[in-house]
C-alpha cells in the first residue's frame, strides 16, 4: 500500500490499495468489511471501507457523527436508510450523503443483500472500531465488546442513539 503524505508541505503521494491488500473483517450475517483506507493513510482527508450486508441485515443502528460527513454509494442490492426521522430506500447505483450531526441508520432491505462503498470525511481512524465489531459479532467479546465501543464514541466519532423508529424485525439465521 502506498500512503499519502501528511499535509506538511511534502510532495503529495497518491494512496493505492490493491485488492490483495484489503483487510477483510467478517460479520455474523454473512457480510463483512473490506478495510480500504483509514484516515492516517490519507493524511486525515477520509476513511473508506466496502461493506457487505447479508440479506436484511442491519449495517448500523441509529448514530451520528459530530465531525464528519458520511457518504454511502450503494454498489449492489437495496438499502434502507433512516435519515433524521425519514426512511428512504436506495438501490444499486444510488448515493446518500449524511452531514455531521444528522442521526442515521441503515441496513439491507428484507430479502436483499447489499454492497456499499462508505466514505467518512474528514477521516477518523476507525479500522479498530470495525475490527471490534467483527470480534463482537463472532462472540469473541460479546456485549462487553459492544459496550466497550460505546465507551469509545468520541474516539471513533460514532455517537449511538436510541431511535425507536428504526427498530426493525430481526433477520432469521
Amino acid at each position: 500500500m502506498t500512503t499519502m503524505a501528511p499535509n506538511t508541505g511534502e510532495t503529495p503521494r497518491a494512496l493505492v490499495v490493491r485488492a490483495e491488500e484489503v483487510e477483510h473483517v467478517p460479520l455474523p450475517h454473512g457480510g463483512g468489511f473490506g478495510l480500504l483506507a483509514d484516515a492516517a493513510a490519507t493524511g486525515g482527508a477520509l476513511g473508506a471501507n466496502r461493506l457487505t450486508l447479508g440479506a436484511g441485515a442491519d449495517g448500523a443502528g441509529p448514530h451520528l457523527h459530530t465531525r464528519s460527513s458520511e457518504l454511502f454509494h450503494v454498489l449492489d442490492g437495496t438499502v434502507e436508510f433512516l435519515l433524521g426521522g425519514t426512511r428512504t430506500t436506495v438501490g444499486a447505483g444510488g448515493l446518500v450523503v449524511v452531514p455531521p450531526r444528522m442521526p442515521h441508520a441503515f441496513g439491507a432491505v428484507r430479502g436483499s443483500t447489499a454492497e456499499l462503498l462508505v466514505v467518512l470525511t474528514p477521516g477518523v481512524d476507525r479500522f479498530g472500531y470495525f475490527r471490534a465489531l467483527g470480534r463482537a459479532g463472532r462472540g469473541a467479546e460479546g456485549l462487553v465488546g459492544l459496550a466497550g465501543l460505546a465507551a469509545e464514541q468520541e474516539r471513533y466519532d460514532v455517537h449511538f442513539l436510541d431511535v425507536p423508529e428504526w427498530r426493525r424485525a430481526p433477520v432469521a439465521g
